[in-house]
């Protein structure tokens, strides 16, 4: 099995880094610099004309989307159980992974790159706190779940075996820190993540892309 996985660093391209590392697979890392806008080169364009990380090339075949990657590498490596099993248990994962994916990161997007939603300098000002409270309200709203999966004493957030939420929840908050989020606003969701990131798997991916879990000053 020959892979290689296009990550930017804090990018969400860390939920597969950890899943592919836990693997203990041998697989390529190979980092894109989306400061410098190595994502537009002609050369990343042909492997993702979307210009976008991640991209998992396994057996030189591409693949984009962290729900498909994720899916993917959960059947390559099922022993691993990045996934539940059970269909209800399974389908509940794969829900609150697509929302992570589709609503907490975008509205994330319009505070780091408001420039992405329009070309006017005062709806980019105005765009910034506005998704801040909402992001803010996100995180609650995920600490919840945290909290939820604790009350039926699955140490993890699909069940016993560390996956995909659990690195998109470190990613997640961290960016929050981003925001002037202060981790303290949400005690639950920082305790948890902080014993994600000792997970040797994810220890080492944040090595890797040289990684702090507060990276921000709070508001």
């Amino acid at each position: 099995m020959s892979l290689k996985l296009y990550f930017a660093p804090g990018a969400c391209s860390f939920v597969p880094h950890v899943l592919l590392e836990m693997s203990s697979a041998d697989f390529e890392p190979s980092m894109v610099k989306l400061h410098k806008g190595e994502q537009n080169s002609a050369e990343y364009q042909a492997i993702n004309p979307r210009a976008q990380v991640p991209v998992l090339v396994n057996a030189g075949q591409p693949i984009t989307q962290i729900l498909a990657i994720v899916l993917h590498l959960d059947q390559i490596f099922p022993k691993m159980n990045f996934l539940p099993t059970d269909p209800m248990a399974r389908a509940q994962a794969l829900s609150t992974l697509a929302w992570m994916n589709n609503t907490v990161h975008p509205t994330f997007t319009h505070i780091f790159m408001p420039q992405k939603f329009s070309d006017q300098p005062e709806v980019q000002a105005a765009l910034k706190p506005y998704n801040t409270q909402l992001f803010r309200s996100m995180l609650g709203e995920l600490q919840g779940l945290i909290q939820a999966a604790a009350g039926k004493g699955q140490p993890w957030l699909s069940g016993e075996r560390l996956g995909p939420l659990d690195a998109y929840s470190l990613t997640l908050t961290r960016w929050g820190t981003m925001a002037g989020i202060a981790p303290e606003a949400h005690p639950a969701l920082w305790e948890f993540v902080q014993r994600v990131a000792a997970e040797p798997a994810v220890t080492r991916v944040m090595a890797r892309e040289r990684l702090q879990l507060n990276v921000g000053t709070p508001a």
